[in-house]
């Protein structure tokens, strides 16, 4: 508890903090409202583009040692205005993929949990959570929209089988960087960033109406708390 005093007592100022988070989110949002206004890109790949930008200011949080009580803000707001806009033309760059779904409700969502659980004690574990469903859904579907011929189905769901090894290949180089940084390199730290891998990928191809949003972040997460700092596993080798 004292570290975690100290951690926060040599943060920058709140309103720094603050102040960049919101330039951060805002210069993302911006950027993607202009590529939807003027048709540059697709729909779908402006609303991908906000997802992996967004989700990159959790190591903004990270880097600037934040209080949780930011991130949990920061969830209930952007869940309410998540919800509104799938009403209401807020954020017709965000979502106008012509589809329903509740994934930047659940993503938001998702912060909040992992804040929550994880912000006060062991940060890392949020971070992985949530840079995984970035970077790793994010990319999964950008690839599997431009280059996605192999087709696979689960029940309704359809995927492509180069998304989904996207989603596989980029979970597990997060996990890695992630565990890697603080953990060290050994062969139980390389082990668990692909298990995380494989088990975002799961989470991932099982998805339906935006649900992984919630599920690969909560899932990726535990899971490498879990096999860390309950069973030891990430001290092997």
């Amino acid at each position: 508890m004292l570290s975690q005093i100290s951690w926060y007592a040599s943060a920058p100022p709140l309103w720094l903090q603050l102040l960049a988070a919101a330039l951060w989110v805002g210069g993302i949002t911006l950027l993607a409202e202009g590529l939807n206004r003027f048709r540059i890109v697709e729909p779908e790949t402006v609303r991908k583009i906000v997802h992996i930008g967004t989700g990159n200011v959790i190591l903004l949080a990270w880097w600037l040692k934040m209080p949780p009580w930011v991130g949990l803000a920061f969830s209930v707001l952007f869940s309410l205005v998540a919800l509104l806009s799938y009403r209401l033309p807020i954020l017709p760059g965000i979502n106008s993929v012509g589809r329903k779904s509740l994934g930047t409700f659940f993503y938001a969502v998702s912060i909040g949990v992992l804040v929550a659980l994880f912000w006060q004690e062991h940060p890392r574990y949020a971070v992985l959570g949530i840079l995984t469903m970035a970077w790793g859904d994010g990319l999964a579907a950008l690839v599997g929209q431009a280059i996605g011929q192999r087709r696979y189905k689960i029940g309704e769901i359809e995927k492509s089988w180069e998304g989904t090894l996207t989603m596989a290949l980029a979970s597990f180089i997060v996990s890695a960087l992630v565990l890697v940084s603080l953990q060290g390199s050994s062969a139980g730290v390389w082990g668990i960033a692909a298990l995380v891998a494989i088990a975002a990928t799961i989470l991932e191809a099982f998805s339906k109406f935006g649900i992984d949003n919630l599920t690969v972040p909560l899932g990726s997460a535990g899971l490498a708390y879990f096999l860390i700092e309950q069973s030891g596993f990430g001290g092997w080798g």
